[in-house]
């Protein structure tokens, strides 16, 4: 007969998790710490700093690809890849501004110079809108809510000030100002992607290595939200810019000459706007729909507009968003109208365009927390388990195959990954992560 002892099976050891601070780590926290103070105190010089390292998120992938080439025996130098980036990056931006500068310029002189007309035109919209509204036959306390509503709204607004241009003007000055700051951004950039293997090097090596694995798998949700979210946000803009851009010429020849007049000015609009979903489409059709109203035909003008945009941004859900963004920055709507409002709040409209892509960061960061500080998760997943790299690595959102057990693990949810090998790369790379098993 079998001992028990024999019998008994050695029980598995418990999955790591996350580790309680050291004081190597609690050293760490305390920095980043300082580190959100300073900046938050300086945000006001922050902002070329941020399109800077938008630059450089754009720019290292090719950069690295460069510095991966061989010249004969010799290996590119990653300092001549950036220098060639460069090259290739400014005669891209110098070609794009002959083209679009001028017109852009001349349109935008032409629309400042046809406000009057604007206004002019809306003040008569409006005008024949209060006649209509005179006309209905609506019950005596609707009418007199509806009218006090009105004149509470005509008592609120604030009478046209000289002075209240001082701030704008302050604005423009400011940028001016900030404009020489901008001027540093390339040659601070420069040194970042010339050295970004040692500083990620560096980085990976002052971590902790208990908490090693965990804060890399968070860099990497945090690199995979954010380069979906660019690389989706440039091809969008410009998908959409150049779809406005057709459309107006369409009511140019069809509806009216004046849509021809604003045509690129319209479309670069449309284009940046997309910057800033659900608000952005409404916001760039503003200046689409008072345009309209100066044709001969308004009516038709402003129907033939509200179709147009209306029938980009159905596309551009339905098809465009699915293919090209994936789920980076799945948000509900509600959740994106509350980012975007506050993040405009905090850091005017840099922050209202960063605010999407930081909170589905966060989201998935707190997601992947969660999974691994769950303590009464039946089965804790090491950082290499599927759904865990479905958030950290980029690669297929879902998956119907089973796993080795003969079905799911238990721990699935709905982003699922396929183990593809850059995700096994991952996995196996340098001794840092070995020590750590």
């Amino acid at each position: 007969m079998t001992s028990p002892e024999v019998m008994a099976a050695p029980a598995p050891a418990p999955p790591r998790r996350l580790q309680a601070p050291t004081p190597r780590v609690a050293l760490l926290i305390f920095a980043v710490v300082v580190l959100g103070v300073v900046l938050y105190m300086g945000r006001s010089a922050l902002t070329p700093f941020v399109l800077g390292a938008l630059l450089i998120y754009i720019l290292d992938p090719v950069v690295g690809l460069l510095s991966r080439r061989y010249l004969g025996r010799v290996q590119l130098p990653r300092w001549i890849a950036v220098l060639i980036v460069y090259a290739i990056t400014f005669f891209i931006v110098f070609e794009a501004m002959v083209l679009l500068l001028v017109p852009l310029i001349t349109q935008l002189a032409q629309f400042v110079t046809d406000l009057p007309r604007i206004v002019t035109a809306l003040e008569s919209t409006l005008a024949r809108l209060s006649e209509f509204y005179q006309t209905l036959d609506l019950p005596p306390a609707l009418r007199e809510y509806i009218d006090g509503m009105l004149a509470d709204l005509a008592e609120g607004a604030p009478p046209i000030d000289l002075g209240a241009l001082l701030p704008l003007a302050q604005t423009l000055l400011g940028t001016v100002a900030g404009f020489f700051g901008f001027l540093i951004i390339p040659v601070w950039a420069f040194y970042i992607l010339r050295d970004r293997d040692r500083l990620t090097h560096s980085l990976k090596q002052s971590l902790p290595p208990a908490w090693r694995e965990d804060v890399w798998a968070v860099l990497h949700i945090v690199d995979r939200v954010f380069g979906r979210w660019i690389r989706a946000q440039i091809l969008l803009g410009l998908i959409v810019g150049g779809a406005t851009y057709a459309g107006l010429l369409v009511l140019g020849n069809f509806v009216d000459p004046r849509f021809l007049q604003f045509a690129v000015l319209l479309a670069v609009i449309a284009g940046v706007m997309e910057l800033l979903p659900i608000i952005g489409p409404i916001i760039s059709m503003i200046p689409t729909l008072l345009i309209g109203l100066t044709t001969d035909d308004p009516g038709v003008a402003l129907v033939a507009v509200l179709i147009l945009y209306t029938a980009v941004q159905q596309v551009e859900n339905a098809v465009l968003v699915p293919k090209i963004q994936g789920d980076a920055v799945e948000l509900h709507p509600s959740l994106i109208i509350f980012a975007l409002i506050m993040g405009g709040a905090i850091a005017g409209l840099v922050g209202a365009i960063l605010s999407i892509p930081i909170t589905a960061a966060a989201l998935s960061v707190y997601r992947y927390l969660f999974r691994r500080l769950s303590a009464d998760d039946p089965a804790i997943p090491p950082p290499d388990a599927p759904d865990m790299l479905a958030l950290i690595a980029d690669g297929p959102e879902e998956s119907d195959e089973e796993d080795g057990t003969g079905g799911q693990p238990e721990y699935t949810d709905r982003h699922l990954s396929a183990q593809g090998s850059d995700d096994q790369n991952e996995r196996d790379e340098g001794p840092e992560r070995n020590e750590d098993k």
